[in-house]
């Protein structure tokens, strides 16, 4: 990890000094998604509700431009340059970090829920898409939501990893994930609260690390 990565770590610590008791577990889960990525892994992220939001919000964070221009480099340009408008396409295209965000599947959604097993709706997704590169963010303020618990498990025995945000208590999921950011507050709108500042951080260290200077 470079320095300038890791000083994004300690500048979340200073803004919300609540969360010092995660930071250690904030940076673990930052050093499981960065071996994902540097094993040409995945990231997918699931949860329910406001959980469901942040999911899609991750994703948006990780597959384009978040505090950093993401360029192409004159290399990936030309590999475009044959092709029809294909170099004004290129210059106008960022550089991401591959995620998916689970709850974004409407129509498959919704006819694995009225046909097969609502508590199932992302372990289906899971055991398509993942990798043993590949990793899970399971986002559930109490830890025990069944449909999430029950895609940590298949991401586990996928052989994927599987990062955990929950509340204080951590429930059922930190028995499973490889590491469980267990944010201080057993109110919902509190941990969501605590939720955004400490994806942002991580975001923010994984862009820095692979595209900073």
């Amino acid at each position: 990890m470079k320095e300038s990565t890791y000083k994004i770590l300690e500048a979340l610590i200073n803004r919300y000094p609540m969360l010092d008791s995660v930071k250690e577990s904030i940076n673990d889960a930052y050093l499981l998604l960065e071996n994902t990525y540097k094993n040409h892994g995945k990231v997918l992220v699931c949860g329910n509700g406001g959980s469901a939001a942040d999911s899609e919000h991750i994703v948006g964070e990780l597959m384009k431009g978040f505090l950093l221009e993401r360029k192409l480099d004159s290399k990936d340009i030309s590999a475009f340059s044959e092709y029809e408008n294909g170099e004004n396409i290129a210059k106008g295209l960022q550089k991401g970090l591959p995620a998916i965000s689970l709850v974004s599947q409407s129509g498959l959604m919704t006819a694995f829920l009225n046909d097969c097993a609502p508590e199932l709706v992302f372990a289906q997704q899971i055991y398509t898409y993942m990798k043993p590169v590949d990793t899970l963010i399971a986002l559930s303020t109490s830890g025990n939501s069944a449909n999430v618990l029950n895609g940590a498990v298949t991401a586990k025995a996928l052989g994927g990893k599987c990062i955990a945000v929950t509340g204080a208590d951590g429930g059922r999921l930190s028995g499973t994930a490889d590491c469980t950011i267990k944010l201080p507050s057993d109110k919902t709108f509190e941990i969501q609260e605590y939720t955004l500042p400490v994806y942002h951080c991580i975001c923010a260290m994984l862009e820095e690390e692979f595209f900073g200077c």
